[in-house]
């Protein structure tokens, strides 16, 4: 028998009727008897629970924030911290940064020539930036870019 489980959890699919919504710590993906009017792209905190009797789905019994994360790519270039960071680091490195404030700040060192390609690559992982988005209490992700490096903001 599962227990009632509490945390941040990122949703990933969500129609009328149901939503499936995944852990964003241990990635454990909870399917919704019902919609409790969740959308794609939403974070939620809160509490779920096994839906008796079968206790194959859950149910969210408890929302304490939901927030929508947006993801956008910026027309501005990195910050010179950022191609500073990337500058120190081989190609095909990443570094994290917490940021002043909340969230934090990935910096990706990349051969030029494949920059557009890591930049869209980045952003087709629309599940893995709003998970992390999520883990980390932010609204926005911002992508920047310049040849050679991509870095992902995770903005408040």
């Amino acid at each position: 028998m599962t227990d009632q489980k509490t945390g941040t959890f990122l949703v990933t699919a969500a129609d009328d009727d149901s939503a499936v919504i995944t852990d964003v710590d241990d990635g454990q993906v909870h399917t919704l008897a019902e919609n409790p009017g969740v959308e794609v792209g939403e974070a939620i905190e809160g509490t779920v629970a096994p839906e008796p009797p079968l206790e194959v789905a859950w149910q969210l019994t408890e929302l304490t924030e939901r927030w929508t994360i947006s993801i956008e790519e910026s027309g501005e270039s990195p910050t010179t911290l950022a191609h500073d960071l990337a500058a120190e680091q081989a190609v095909g490195e990443l570094t994290r940064r917490e940021r002043a404030g909340t969230g934090e700040v990935h910096v990706l060192t990349v051969a030029e020539s494949e920059t557009d390609a890591a930049v869209d690559d980045v952003l087709d992982d629309t599940e893995g930036l709003r998970s992390r988005a999520a883990r980390l209490g932010v609204e926005r992700v911002v992508v920047r870019s310049a040849p050679g490096v991509v870095c992902v903001r995770y903005l408040p």
